[in-house]
């Protein structure tokens, strides 16, 4: 009996796990393999990919689902196994970004519409027979003394409540992310303005995924953190970003949502770990919070295999360790010292 939107959601957020947004397009991962020297090629992509796949202790011990690239889903490893199936044997579920980027909002400087509902349908059909049972649809809202302006917040909130109600009408389970920008090119804003702004785009999110009758019960929610901008020089402490991150939720966010996956949104390795078991520090949540994390779970496992394929071991040996770290961070038991005791 295939799995119903609401068992697939909770599977994706039980404690000790999370995501793992392996869904970089292929400008991103070039920027990223640029930091190793590293040309960005099919094989190239397909090999750092089945690197972490085939990481089977972390894998099967701290994700529950893999966001995919539409390449990267229809791959198989060196030896002729699907990459889906990789992920599969290790018990974790396929997932596909589904979003074609995000592009300049026409009559609204500095902001930014996602696109990529044409046609989407029929990719997500495609989608579920090559194996996702959940997508990823990402809106970037612009954050400064003026932004975002409530047009262009509507405009990503409708597309985004579009696209969940596409998901969910193919057996989809939708991540629906929409992301207050913590850089940019006005990234001075304090905390309180990003909690401010957090808090009325969540609104209008839920209020369109309601009017587009999405079940919210069968959903994932991706937020950002409330954190001050990269450049506001403003220091708060990983008690203050989680008590001011559940105001919002408590705010904003419907209980019978199955879960909360942060994306780490340009913080640090550490700081995106600490911030998250910050929040799962704070008792009695109607939610599980877990993670959605891309580079804050892949720059160290990059770095250490370094393209070469006698150091794979080490590259899963530094991603295990992020995955580690992570999961503490969903049941609130991350410290510092056991960040520099496992390391």
């Amino acid at each position: 009996m295939s799995e119903s939107l609401q068992d697939i959601a909770r599977r994706l957020v039980v404690p000790q796990k999370g995501l793992l947004a392996a869904d970089e397009s292929s400008g991103t991962i070039k920027k990223r393999f640029d930091t190793i020297n590293l040309t960005s090629t099919v094989e190239s992509r397909r090999d750092y990919r089945e690197m972490l796949f085939s990481a089977r202790e972390a894998m099967h011990d701290h994700i529950s689902g893999v966001i995919l690239f539409d390449e990267t889903i229809r791959q198989s490893a060196k030896d002729g196994t699907p990459l889906v199936k990789l992920i599969e044997d290790a018990g974790s579920i396929p997932g596909i970004k589904v979003d074609a980027g995000a592009i300049p909002m026409v009559g609204f400087p500095g902001e930014t519409i996602t696109e990529g509902l044409d046609g989407l349908g029929k990719r997500l059909a495609e989608y579920r027979g090559l194996g996702a049972r959940f997508a990823k649809w990402r809106a970037a809202i612009a954050i400064s003394k003026v932004l975002p302006t409530s047009g262009a917040t509507y405009a990503n909130a409708h597309a985004l409540a579009r696209y969940a109600a596409l998901c969910q009408s193919e057996g989809i389970v939708p991540i629906v992310e929409p992301e207050v920008l913590m850089d940019g090119a006005e990234a001075t804003h304090d905390i309180e303005r990003c909690q401010a702004v957090t808090q009325e785009v969540l609104r209008v999110v839920f209020e369109e995924l309601a009017r587009l009758r999405v079940d919210l019960t069968g959903m994932i929610l991706k937020p950002n953190m409330i954190v001050p901008g990269k450049d506001s020089g403003q220091v708060v402490s990983p008690e203050e970003i989680a008590e001011r991150t559940i105001a919002v939720f408590h705010a904003s966010v419907p209980t019978t949502v199955p879960g909360i996956a942060f994306l780490s949104g340009g913080q640090s390795d550490e700081e995106a770990t600490a911030n998250l078991s910050a929040i799962n520090k704070i008792k009695d949540l109607p939610w599980p919070i877990t993670f959605s994390y891309g580079r804050a779970l892949q720059s160290a496992a990059i770095k250490a295999w370094d393209g070469k394929a006698e150091n794979v071991g080490a590259g899963q040996r530094a991603f295990l360790h992020r995955c580690e770290m992570n999961g503490l961070a969903t049941v609130g038991e991350w410290t510092e010292a056991k960040e520099k005791q496992a390391a």
